[in-house]
């Protein structure tokens, strides 16, 4: 009778405590989180890694430039600069996949289209190699391509994710022509990470960051700089009723944020945050098609990491360099976001269902302005 009684335990708690075996593995940090320094904001998850013969999963170039209302002309060779941590060994060749599998020319070192550096500006040598962070600079360079398909790219590496290494790669970019740089990693602000905030204002020069991925929560560094354009996420779906063809709602995860440092710029005129709020605009941050071989192929990826070098092409794209407060000026321009919340632990809750992490008419900080709406507000 006990044994019995023990069998019949045994097998309940296999059954209570084995994972289900139609449940999705949960999405993972490209770069987990670590002290004094900056990491990339990308997630995704494994076990939706498809071969290349399955074809892309996530939203893919043409998906992006038919929510956008993208222009069919290719556009200028506006170099833009891609701000990175570490090496990414087979960057050129996943970019190759992706270009080639949605239609969009060459872009590489040899027709003088591609070129990765190290934070110095040379060749060689590179930083070592980090799964993560090379994954990070795939999305980058995908999303730059989706953008503005005849922009020439600058990936330039840092030997480190370290505030100091970073803000090199910044000036290094601007160094070597870039007139729009991407930055998609960030960092609860602090005063270490702020006293390099000069590395992030260059005349002439359109800095944009990423939000962040924690949704609402501290301000995230560099996004949270007067001089930046500051990117949050939405999450993007089709839509056949309505005449854009698509619908849009603020990300769960898309970062937002009042700084605790960061005076209120004149040109931001929100009144629930005496200082700077973050974000200015926004754009896809949920299942974006990416080809990362180091992963085994196609992939979703998630983050303002998306959003933000997805932004940057759009800004290198349009052939004006904007300043923050361009984008205010042209809110009317964008596509208004009004609904969705970017807080994880109900709709709003966090902030009380104010406008810094729920969506609405107007100005919100989860989106800020809105989506682009082609290259008008730009």
């Amino acid at each position: 009778m006990y044994r019995t009684l023990i069998g019949v335990l045994s097998a309940a708690l296999v059954v209570a405590f084995a994972p289900a075996a139609t449940a999705s593995p949960a999405p993972r940090a490209a770069c987990p989180e670590r002290p004094g320094v900056a990491r990339c904001l990308t997630t995704y998850t494994p076990g939706a890694v498809r071969a290349l013969a399955d074809g892309p999963a996530g939203w893919g170039a043409d998906d992006l430039a038919s929510a956008y209302r993208l222009p069919s002309d290719a556009g200028p060779d506006t170099v833009v600069g891609i701000s990175i941590a570490y090496d990414a060994p087979n960057l050129e060749a996943d970019l190759a996949a992706y270009r080639a599998q949605y239609g969009l020319p060459p872009c590489t070192t040899a027709n003088g289209c591609f070129r990765k550096v190290n934070q110095q500006g040379l060749a060689a040598p590179l930083p070592e190699a980090d799964f993560g962070w090379a994954m990070e600079s795939t999305l980058d360079v995908s999303m730059v391509s989706a953008a503005c398909p005849s922009c020439r790219l600058l990936v330039v590496e840092g030997n480190s994710p370290g505030f100091a290494d970073l803000a090199e790669t910044e000036d290094t970019a601007v160094r070597s022509g870039a007139t729009v740089v991407s930055n998609s990693y960030g960092a609860r602000e602090s005063g270490a990470s702020l006293a390099l905030a000069s590395h992030y204002r260059h005349p002439g020069v359109t800095v944009v960051a990423s939000s962040g991925d924690a949704g609402f929560t501290a301000a995230s560094y560099p996004a949270v700089l007067a001089t930046t354009i500051a990117v949050g996420g939405t999450s993007l779906a089709r839509d056949p009723s309505s005449a854009r063809g698509w619908t849009e709602s603020a990300w769960l995860y898309g970062g937002s944020g009042c700084s605790a440092y960061i005076a209120k710029p004149s040109w931001q005129k929100d009144t629930h945050c005496g200082k700077r709020t973050v974000a200015d605009v926004a754009a896809a941050a949920e299942d974006i098609a990416i080809h990362y071989a180091d992963a085994g192929g196609w992939l979703p990826a998630n983050g303002t990491s998306a959003s933000a070098p997805f932004i940057a092409g759009l800004i290198a794209r349009s052939g004006h360099v904007p300043a923050p407060s361009d984008v205010y000026a042209k809110a009317s321009s964008f596509t208004d976001i009004t609904a969705g919340s970017n807080d994880p632990a109900g709709a709003g809750k966090k902030c009380g269902g104010d406008y810094l992490c729920v969506a609405g008419p107007g100005y919100d900080a989860p989106t800020g302005v809105g989506v682009p709406n082609s290259l008008s507000g730009f």
